[in-house]
């Protein structure tokens, strides 16, 4: 068990806090004035996290922390008294995630680590030009939209654009959101229980998804590689909004025209970039889950 000072820890939290407050506070002040953003608030509405909850650093399994007072009433933390002599800096106490916590988390763990394993096995798919967006306002002046917001080429043109092309969306969580007009025309029909069989490298949801992932995880993993994969997801979101069918030109997002020869090249060749960014990441979740999963099977 590594242990950290109050020197060494508090500046390691500050430091994220500050990192990631460049995207919260201004969600934070949105919110205050009862402000909507349709690209921004993605990541705290979509998502189960909530700001101060991301703004919080942990240190992950393994390292103990001294004087961690903030720490110590936390989910999945213990706080163990130091025996005289034995802390390098004469702290009276740490703070540490418990094995027991770890343990009741190996569902978690198991579950994630065959999702993310079978994912990293498969080539990115990069034919589907964000038309998961365009399919959940499909014939949406029956069904309502999602967002209110202008839609760039109005209701029968984006209509058009999901009836003439081939809409292949493998991402549950994206595919139930699709319109009751839609739904038939995806050629894939991903369920909630089979996610293994369809996620793909290539997806955007699926590169966002890493930052689900990485919370979840928490505090068992270090913050850092939480706010990695904080920073992906919003980096995607930016390009998954500017491909949608919604007009967002006065927030400041030039459209990718995917419904063009030119839109199509330009998304794929962002998507490429983030499933390349993504491949990293889904590879240190997958080793955290093997880390945590060990300490589980030693400690049985």
């Amino acid at each position: 068990m590594r242990v950290l000072s109050t020197s060494e820890w508090r500046p390691l939290a500050e430091a994220h806090a500050a990192r990631v407050d460049d995207f919260v506070q201004p969600h934070l002040a949105r919110r205050a004035d009862q402000v909507k953003h349709p690209v921004h608030d993605f990541l705290f509405t979509y998502y189960s996290q909530r700001p101060a909850q991301l703004r919080r650093w942990h240190p992950g399994f393994g390292v103990a922390l001294e004087d961690a007072e903030d720490h110590a009433g936390l989910k999945g933390y213990e706080r163990v008294e130091c025996a005289r002599g034995s802390s390098r800096h004469g702290a009276a106490h740490s703070t540490r995630v418990t094995e027991a916590y770890v343990a009741s988390q190996r569902p978690l763990l198991t579950q994630l680590h065959t999702l993310l394993t079978a994912t990293a096995a498969r080539a990115p798919q990069l034919g589907c030009f964000g038309l998961h967006e365009w399919a959940m306002v499909h014939r949406s002046a029956e069904f309502g939209t999602r967002h209110d917001w202008p839609l760039r080429l109005g209701q029968e043109g984006t209509d058009a654009v999901v009836e003439s092309h081939r809409i292949a969306c493998s991402h549950f969580d994206a595919f139930r959101f699709f319109t009751p007009s839609s739904r038939p025309l995806n050629i894939l029909q991903p369920g909630r229980d089979d996610r293994p069989d369809f996620e793909q490298p290539g997806c955007l949801h699926a590169g966002m998804d890493l930052y689900k992932h990485a919370f979840r995880l928490t505090p068992m993993v270090a913050s850092d590689l939480v706010a990695d994969c904080f920073e992906l997801a919003r980096d995607i979101r930016v390009l998954d909004m500017r491909a949608a069918p919604y007009d967002l030109a006065d927030l400041g997002f030039e459209p990718v025209r995917i419904e063009t020869v030119e839109g199509k090249a330009a998304y794929v060749e962002q998507q490429r970039r983030f499933a390349e960014r993504g491949a990293p990441l889904r590879a240190r979740l997958v080793e955290e889950c093997e880390r945590l999963l060990a300490a589980v099977a030693s400690a049985a």
